[in-house]
């Protein structure tokens, strides 16, 4: 059987100079050494990282396999900007998305908690062994079965009646157009901002509408290249109990109580 063909090292090489970058200006913006990014250019490295691939991946906008397996030297501009601005391939999953996780000494996978401490830096090591290791992990029961589960904290009142502060467990989405619109998500995006807790519909311009369920909150859009993961709501814990029926609640309950009187008479 004939060998794969892997072009990671012509690819780099291939994107670094289309971006007009030197080595050494390119491996500080990854945050590497210019001997670890020469190294990984140069093919010195016969297993790169897992971590440096979806970090190249993330900051070219190549899905990793486009990275390891298909040869970009040849691709037109036009098909090259396709991909970067969130090919149909990207969004469905059908390209390699590597979810790191964490497993159990018989190889069951754990359930991660992410700690309001830990947020903030949550979307630079979601693809990093040592960040989710050193992540509270249990289980919960009842979960449907064949998922990969998370649980993240709230803040705010974005998401109210959802109390804040809750903790949203939820199930990681590998196709994305299995979304149906408005579906609550947990949306992790690029860059230096939180996690989100939002109402997630992918729309046809390749950008993802977020929304919030307290209507003093206007949505917004972001580009699907932003998006790292999504995980969709499952279930959320508070220990805040219901607050007790307001007047207008109150009153919705006497002419419900009024009408059925007369439906009587």
């Amino acid at each position: 059987m004939e060998a794969a063909k892997v072009f990671f090292r012509s690819n780099l090489r291939f994107l670094r100079n289309r971006k007009k970058y030197s080595q050494e200006h390119l491996a500080q913006l990854l945050g590497l050494t210019r001997s670890k990014y020469t190294a990984l250019e140069n093919g010195q490295t016969e297993n790169p990282p897992l971590v440096d691939l979806i970090r190249l991946s993330e900051f070219f906008r190549i899905p990793v396999d486009y990275l390891l397996r298909q040869d970009l030297g040849r691709w037109s501009e036009y098909e090259l900007r396709k991909l970067e601005t969130g090919a149909k391939e990207y969004i469905n999953g059908k390209n390699l998305r590597v979810l790191s996780i964490t497993v159990t000494p018989d190889n069951k996978e754990n359930m991660e908690y992410v700690p309001v401490k830990a947020k903030a830096g949550y979307a630079a090591g979601h693809a990093d062994p040592e960040f989710l290791a050193a992540l509270p992990k249990f289980s919960l029961p009842n979960l449907p079965a064949g998922g990969t589960y998370r649980m993240f904290p709230t803040t705010g009142d974005s998401m109210l009646p959802i109390p804040e502060g809750s903790d949203v467990v939820a199930r990681y989405v590998q196709d994305w157009k299995t979304l149906k619109p408005d579906s609550l998500c947990i949306v992790i995006l690029k860059g230096e901002r939180d996690f989100v807790f939002k109402q997630v519909t992918l729309q046809g311009d390749g950008t993802v509408l977020l929304r919030s369920l307290n209507k003093n909150y206007a949505p917004y859009t972001v580009r699907v290249d932003e998006v790292l993961e999504i995980w969709q709501y499952v279930k959320h814990q508070t220990d805040k109990l219901p607050e007790a029926g307001t007047d207008l609640q109150e009153i919705r309950q006497l002419l419900l109580d009024v009408k059925k009187r007369v439906e009587k008479i």
